[in-house]
């Protein structure tokens, strides 16, 4: 059966097509240093939003390190080891739990030789190297190389005749149309060096993400929080109390009414420009690259820690964090002077004796903005922010009559503050989880983290309702109606987390508590630990099965797959994935966890999951040629890979698609799809279209 699989892989070949992602562009080059010494470089010029492993990554099994392997050459002595030229980028990643190395945009590899004897050399080399992007890596892959030296005054490097041309395994393979565009050992007129160059035309694959959409919804997700935290800010005691002051005095100042909302209005613009303003001068101080790299810095994650429990403990009542009271008062005398610039130093006096409850918020936006390490984040947030600060002193200068219907002032007010002090005390060992996964110490696991936001959020509620008072509480006897049904919320909250003690996924907060694997019981308080993901264990295994993700059992070769769908007359699922895959991860957490998902799993269909970056190596009878890589299979992943090229046209993943023992297809091809309902619907539409036909 095995050799069937070989013959699927091998019987004509498919070519590529238009779904085949080529992000690497490759070149070489030779430089004479003299003293028969010799500079080999070679080049990778990356597409954007993809990097590329260097040789100093620790692999772990995630990631594939580059390797650059040199052939013996009886006249080819190797100086030192190959290095790395580019800019190393040396970042955590949150969803596969360790530290990365990597390269973006370009990188070199540089091999220094010294010939033996002045005599023209062929120097051939190998470069297996893995490129990802933000959540997707390709299979592992190999190229060969070779550069012809020839020692002369002036270095003069050959490529290979037409007869003799070096082969590149995927840039040879051509189709008349709608494939892959090589353009291989074209010589650069520019330049004394001849360079191997491989360009490529390719179009993404359907269902793959659109990036800046994506960029677009995290900016406005930021934004919406902004006006959230500057919500929270306008009815705190340092801001509420100022409203009806600030807007009797626009319009007991001014001649008319459409005078005093122009001052009001030039009041909020002022608001609005100094916290963007300051929030720009930030983000542009630090720079985008030094967002991204404090979002996986552990002592950058420890300082935000440390810096929301001060923040939480003062707005407890322990002490009020202020600025200089000098500061305040200069900018009061210049309010005083009048006009425009007097309104713009009133807003900057706002700014200022507010400090206390509005810098714990701004501090959170920060936060946020690091964790995404996007460039305008902390500006865009801020906008929110100040819009939903400034906009109601307008307004009430627009409506005064509206003044009447606000609330007091008066104990509520701490209560609030209070409540915010919750928030940044459980935000706060957020920060300290991201240090504790990065130095993998294992003292946050996912049952403790979840333990310490059950308290908070615990005590919380207490707080709502009166059980307790701080130093800053007024006296009461009764609580309101909108403290009740807050704290009812926030019991609720508490016992949504409850379960995930005990392995439940409370994917409400996906991407807030530590990973589910990364516990002290990865399959829930009790189990063992059979597999990836949670559940109870479901039988056993027939050969070649594995528990899989939610302990589903899948095959991990074809020809076992196709033989056990023989037996019991069911079709296989195809699931094209990765060690690194991290749309796969997804697919698997938010979809195949659901109950109806994970029944058709289960029943009615054999799950195979072929890895395309698994590197065990195939036994020697299997390492044959293969047309898609241009080169003879190596390790099973290899296989799986040329599988997937040659029979779908494809090399991303996730990849799933139904078919019979024959390999007829009775679906079109999914891929990274995180809607229950479609998945869902997709499954049955194949199961049913193998049933109607076979049964």
């Amino acid at each position: 059966m095995k050799k069937r699989i070989l013959f699927y892989l091998l019987f004509l070949p498919f070519f590529l097509n238009a779904q085949v992602l080529t992000p690497v562009k490759w070149s070489t080059e030779t430089k004479d240093l003299g003293n028969d010494e010799y500079e080999v470089l070679l080049h990778a010029k990356l597409d954007d939003g993809w990097h590329m492993y260097s040789q100093q990554h620790p692999g772990d099994g995630i990631g594939i390190p580059a390797t650059i392997s040199f052939e013996e050459n009886p006249n080819v002595q190797l100086v030192g080891k190959t290095q790395e030229i580019g800019k190393l980028i040396d970042a955590y990643s949150e969803l596969f739990l360790q530290q990365e190395k990597y390269y973006e945009n370009k990188v070199s590899f540089k091999q220094k030789i010294k010939l033996k004897n002045p005599k023209e050399t062929t120097v051939k080399f190998s470069a297996e190297t893995q490129v990802c992007d933000a959540e997707k890596c390709l299979p592992p892959d190999w190229l060969d190389f070779s550069v012809k030296i020839t020692p002369k005054k002036q270095e003069v490097v050959e490529v290979k005749s037409e007869e003799e041309e070096t082969t590149l395994p995927i840039e040879e393979i051509t189709e008349p149309e709608d494939t892959l565009t090589v353009h291989a050992n074209e010589l650069d007129a520019a330049s004394d060096t001849t360079n191997i160059i491989v360009a490529t035309s390719i179009e993404t694959s359907d269902y793959e993400e659109d990036l800046e959409d994506k960029e677009k919804k995290s900016l406005w997700g930021i934004f919406w929080l902004g006006v959230s935290g500057g919500l929270l800010a306008l009815v705190m005691p340092c801001i509420f109390p100022m409203i009806p002051l600030t807007v009797s005095l626009f319009t007991k100042q001014s001649n008319s009414k459409g005078q005093g909302i122009f001052k009001a209005l030039i009041y909020g613009l002022s608001i609005i420009v100094i916290f963007v303003g300051l929030a720009f001068l930030a983000s542009r101080f630090l720079g985008q690259s030094a967002l991204n790299e404090f979002s996986t810095n552990p002592w950058v994650n420890l300082g935000f820690f440390a810096i929301f429990i001060v923040f939480a403990i003062s707005f407890f009542g322990a002490f009020e964090i202020t600025l200089p009271s000098s500061w305040a008062n200069f900018t009061d005398k210049q309010a005083d002077k009048g006009g425009y610039i007097g309104i713009f130093f009133m807003a900057l006096t706002l700014v200022l004796i507010s400090f206390s409850c509005t810098v714990p918020i701004i501090a959170g936006l920060m936060g946020e903005a690091v964790r995404t390490g996007n460039y305008m984040s902390l500006t865009v947030g801020s906008l929110g922010f100040s819009l939903a600060l400034a906009i109601p002193f307008v307004l009430f200068a627009i409506f005064p009559s509206w003044l009447t219907s606000l609330p007091k002032s008066g104990g509520w007010m701490n209560v609030v503050k209070v409540c915010i002090g919750f928030l940044e005390l459980a935000f706060a060992f957020k920060f300290l989880s991201n240090a504790d996964l990065v130095w993998q110490a294992h003292l946050l696991e996912r049952e403790v983290f979840l333990a310490i936001w059950i308290a908070i959020f615990g005590l919380m509620g207490l707080y709502l309702l009166g059980k307790f008072r701080l130093k800053m509480d007024a006296p009461e006897d009764r609580i309101g109606v909108p403290r009740l049904f807050f704290a009812l919320l926030t019991f609720s909250f508490v016992m949504y987390m409850i379960p995930g003690m005990w392995g439940a996924p409370v994917n409400l907060l996906s991407g807030l508590t530590p990973p589910i694997h990364y516990a002290e019981s990865p399959n829930g308080v009790g189990k063992a630990s059979v597999g990836i993901g949670s559940g109870e264990s479901l039988g056993e295994l027939l050969p070649g099965q594995k528990y899989g993700p939610h302990q589903i059992p899948a095959f991990l070769d074809m020809a076992d797959a196709i033989e056990h769908s023989k037996k019991v007359n069911k079709p296989i699922l195809i699931d094209f994935t990765g060690h690194a895959c991290a749309n796969c991860r997804k697919v698997e957490e938010r979809v195949w966890s659901n109950p109806k998902v994970k029944n058709l799993l289960l029943n009615d269909v054999v799950l195979v999951s072929l890895y395309v970056d698994e590197r065990t190596e195939l036994p020697k009878e299997e390492q044959v040629y293969s047309e898609a890589l241009g080169r003879n299979l190596r390790t099973i992943g290899n296989k799986w890979t040329a599988f997937e090229i040659e029979k779908y046209h494809n090399n991303a993943q996730p990849y799933y698609i139904i078919v019979d023992e024959h390999l007829n297809n009775y679906t079109e091809p999914l891929g990274a799809i995180y809607d229950v309902n479609r998945y869902y619907d997709w499954m049955k539409k194949g199961i049913d279209a193998y049933n109607s036909k076979n049964n």
